[in-house]
């Protein structure tokens, strides 16, 4: 039993990958095209249609901020070129060089090698663009063994829609491919506990199609678990570039500097339970985890209703924070309402007005107020890498 525990971990590792680099990968192909820098080009009276300069995408991708210099960016690129994604317009360079080459996304000249991981992956994006992009009933807020979870589909409704709309000719083969998407990791049932059967349980996307991969997620493949007791995972800033430095910087209201391990946002990941099924959870992409200013910054514990109690001392602020190559530069930790933990000094947080001990209220339109942390860190993780948020501080008089 626990080789096959290991083989079905191996296998859900591996479609993980793959899923993300395929939509990694596509994200990627239309920010170049809406750039245009994906376009026909001409070289020795030949025309090569919908292809783009290698040495133009480093520059790019540093001006994005998607990577920190050409070697990373190169190497970010090697990654989509190794996976399939791209490839030289002639087959003649198996590396991508930072030179004036032409290299095209294999969608854009139907060479994509559709095996049948791929194909079951790019028809649950399909499946899922589909369902967001339409008026219908099929996700909602529902209640299962007493718990409750948002954005289900109920298994037996979600066929009855399959149907509807063309996409399977049968209940039968609906079925099948309820059970191929659970497979890989595209849906899962709300508890983790059943495979997809034709019927009354709850089913989840695991995947969030549209959240806005960071390319160097592409190089971090060894993905953790966030332990309950742990900051948000996505905040601090790696400081200093010289020497291998992996340190961060974490800032108290006290302004002690504390030195901790190197936490890097990374994207939502997934584990495998013992069941063999998924589960998802967000990741770090460093080893071991440490926590960041263990001890809450707080002088003492504030509700919602004090928060908001007419007249009271606490004032509202907004936030608009553009996230970089690693993150947006702050923690959050507790609940009922969160609070700012921590906050880089050098990250783009800081740069806009946030600081510690400010309470979160709202993440991206969305009041937090009652939400825990782990919450709040998942809304920012698969959210636009603009987050907009809205905080409670107490004015200063």
């Amino acid at each position: 039993m626990e080789g096959i525990g290991n083989t079905m971990q191996k296998k859900a590792a591996e479609l993980e990958r793959m899923a993300e680099v395929l939509v990694t990968g596509e994200q990627l192909r239309l920010r170049l095209h809406e750039a245009k820098l994906i376009k026909d080009r001409r070289h020795h009276l030949r025309t090569y249609p919908n292809c783009f300069v290698a040495k133009e995408i480093i520059d790019w991708l540093i001006e994005h901020k998607e990577a920190s210099d050409r070697e990373t960016a190169i190497t970010i690129m090697q990654k989509l070129l190794d996976q399939s994604i791209l490839h030289h317009v002639c087959d003649e360079h198996k590396e991508f060089k930072d030179m004036k080459l032409f290299y095209r996304f294999r969608k854009d000249d139907g060479t994509f090698p559709l095996d049948s991981g791929a194909k079951v992956f790019m028809r649950g994006q399909r499946i899922y663009e589909k369902l967001m992009n339409t008026e219908n009933t099929l996700l909602q807020t529902r209640e299962e063994e007493g718990v409750t979870y948002e954005r289900t589909l109920v298994a037996f409704e979600f066929i009855d829609w399959l149907l509807q709309e063309g996409e399977m000719p049968s209940r039968e083969e609906a079925e099948h491919l309820g059970r191929r998407l659970l497979e890989h990791g595209i849906i899962q049932h709300v508890s983790n506990k059943h495979h997809f059967v034709d019927g009354g349980l709850l089913y989840q996307f695991r995947m969030n199609f549209r959240r806005r991969r960071r390319l160097i997620e592409l190089l971090n493949e060894r993905c953790r678990s966030i332990p309950d007791n742990h900051d948000s995972p996505f905040c601090l800033r790696k400081q200093g570039s010289e020497g291998g430095n992996t340190s961060f910087l974490s800032v108290s209201p006290t302004k002690e500097i504390k030195l901790v391990s190197a936490v890097r946002r990374s994207s939502m990941s997934s584990s495998c339970g013992s069941n063999g099924y998924y589960s998802s959870s967000p990741t770090l992409g460093s080893s071991p985890p440490v926590l960041c200013n263990p001890k809450s910054v707080l002088k003492r514990e504030v509700s919602p209703e004090e928060l908001q109690a007419p007249g009271g001392v606490y004032i509202k602020k907004a936030f608009t924070i553009v996230g970089d190559a690693v993150g947006w530069g702050f923690v959050v930790r507790g609940s009922k309402p969160c609070y700012i933990q921590a906050v880089d000094p050098g990250g783009p947080a800081a740069a806009v007005g946030m600081k510690v001990c400010q309470f979160v209220v709202a993440v991206n339109g969305l009041n937090v107020l009652n939400l825990d942390y782990r919450t709040v860190s998942n809304l920012v993780l698969t959210g636009p890498r603009t987050v907009f948020m809205e905080v409670m501080e107490e004015a200063e008089y």
